[in-house]
């Protein structure tokens, strides 16, 4: 018997898979063809770079000062953002940076050199920028404004920026520059690196972790690991530092000279970085002499840990030896019956009258009485020390390596906020003939909430140093 069931007729069943091919190779078209579509048509960047300088291609630093965008419909916190200044490097050079300005504060940019493991021929280097947690947010549609950067040679020599790949001399007022890259949590958001890799969502999607941000700096601390590049260094002075050139003493009156203040690299130094070098030179006459002084231009420092590295002299770099030089770390605020001042003073041949080398430590009451206390400690400093001033509950405390040297207290303690400042000067002239004296300091770090041993110091200078953070301050004006 027949089958009561009709077969499909063949000529209804070919047009389904006809259509069905269709869609196949429409899609499988589509797929193939996406790439070079996105390509054409990629999403619009979430943050842009604009760029502006005031150098010419041969200069003593590169000057780049660097705005970012938000162009994302949400907040956009700035310690997810890093850009890369590329550059190519001079020869050998070593190179370094800082911050002149920035809205939302210097201390909450780090930064770092890097070689680059491929260089291409418009750059070997970058210096990378990055922002602390307390750097905040860029609301949506919010511009950064200008964040003014140096780079420079760290033998200070000029730099040629001729073939640098992020530099534009043509670029004097702020344009969207894309060889300045951008990173947000680590992954390329805008502009081409040096081998043209541009941002893209695939490369998104197959990005590593990005690395954690740098911690905000702890509040109430001073750090500088002196990253400038001269006394008349714009950064110098923003970061709330003070050339002497004033008349008036200690030493040979009124011979205090910006011309005694670099900042060369040193052997010895922390992480082979720059120091501040304050040379006191002299011809043996008052006409010929230059003394050096640089100090905190506010007085905001009491209670708690100063803390410097230093390198003391007990022989000249150039000429004769027998000086009486003063080698002097030490803070000086308010008059009157407020009168404070702390004295770290190193004199490698002695002075008035008493024989070196020796450290005086020093706590003054009155400077116009003479009333003060003080420890003599008799021995040759010649090399790289950290020397602590601890203050806490009305004691001073000075220390030396680690190793408890003196302490006042009662009437013999701060009574007012001070500056830090670090001296370098002549008690007198003994003989006739050019000679000059060389003091460094690799790095100043005050805590007002605490009193820190050495180790305790050098850690927190280590940790804010692998950080990328050559300076910051968040110690507050008045209490």
């Amino acid at each position: 018997m027949a089958s009561p069931r009709r077969r499909t007729p063949r000529r209804r069943v070919w047009p389904k898979i006809r259509l069905l091919l269709l869609v196949a190779v429409v899609a499988a078209g589509g797929t193939a063809l996406y790439p070079v579509w996105k390509a054409a048509n990629p999403d619009p960047p979430e943050l842009k770079v604009r760029y502006r300088t005031d150098t010419p291609a041969t200069a003593t630093a590169a000057k780049p000062s660097l705005e970012v965008f938000n162009d994302t419909d949400k907040p956009l916190p700035l310690s997810d953002v890093t850009l890369r200044y590329w550059f190519t490097a001079d020869g050998s050079a070593s190179y370094a940076f800082n911050c002149v300005n920035a809205v939302f504060g210097c201390s909450n940019v780090a930064g770092r050199i890097v070689a680059m493991d491929k260089p291409t021929d418009t750059a070997d280097h970058y210096l990378e920028v990055r922002f602390t947690t307390a750097a905040g947010d860029l609301k949506p549609g919010a511009n950064s404004k200008g964040i003014d950067l140096q780079l420079f040679r760290t033998d200070h020599e000029k730099l040629k920026q001729s073939d640098d790949r992020s530099f534009d001399a043509e670029m004097t007022s702020y344009k969207e520059a894309e060889n300045v890259t951008a990173y947000k949590r680590g992954v390329l958001a805008w502009g081409v690196e040096p081998d043209g890799t541009k941002a893209s969502d695939e490369k998104k999607t197959a990005a590593k972790a990005a690395p954690e941000p740098p911690a905000a700096p702890p509040s109430g601390v001073l750090f500088d690991d002196f990253t400038y590049q001269g006394p008349k260094d714009p950064a110098l002075f923003k970061h709330g530092w003070l050339v002497r050139t004033s008349k008036g003493g200690p030493g040979v009156e009124s011979t205090w000279s910006a011309k005694g203040v670099s900042f060369p690299t040193a052997e010895g130094a922390h992480a082979g970085g720059q120091v501040l070098n304050l040379r006191a030179s002299t011809d043996g006459t008052k006409a010929g002499t230059k003394q050096a002084s640089l100090g905190t231009a506010a007085s905001k420092f009491r209670d708690g840990t100063y803390a410097a590295r230093i390198h003391f002299s007990d022989e000249p770099t150039t000429g004769d030896a027998g000086d009486h030089v003063n080698q002097t770390f030490y803070t000086i605020g308010g008059t009157g019956s407020k009168y404070s001042e702390l004295d770290n003073e190193y004199m490698p041949n002695g002075g008035w009258g008493r024989p070196g080398p020796k450290l005086d430590t020093v706590t003054w009451y009155d400077h116009k009485t003479n009333d003060r206390v003080y420890e003599t400690t008799n021995k040759s400093l010649d090399t790289w020390h950290t020397v602590l001033i601890r203050v806490k509950d009305g004691v001073v405390a000075y220390w030396l390596d680690g190793k408890k040297l003196f302490l006042s207290n009662g009437k013999y303690a701060p009574r007012a906020d001070m500056s830090v400042n670090f001296n370098h000067w002549f008690i007198d002239l003994p003989f006739k003939g050019e000679r000059a004296w060389d003091m460094k300091v690799d790095w100043l770090y005050y805590n007002a909430n605490d009193t820190l041993s050495a180790k305790q110091v050098q850690s927190a200078v280590e940790d804010f140093t692998d950080e990328g953070m050559n300076y910051f301050d968040t110690v507050r004006e008045s209490r």
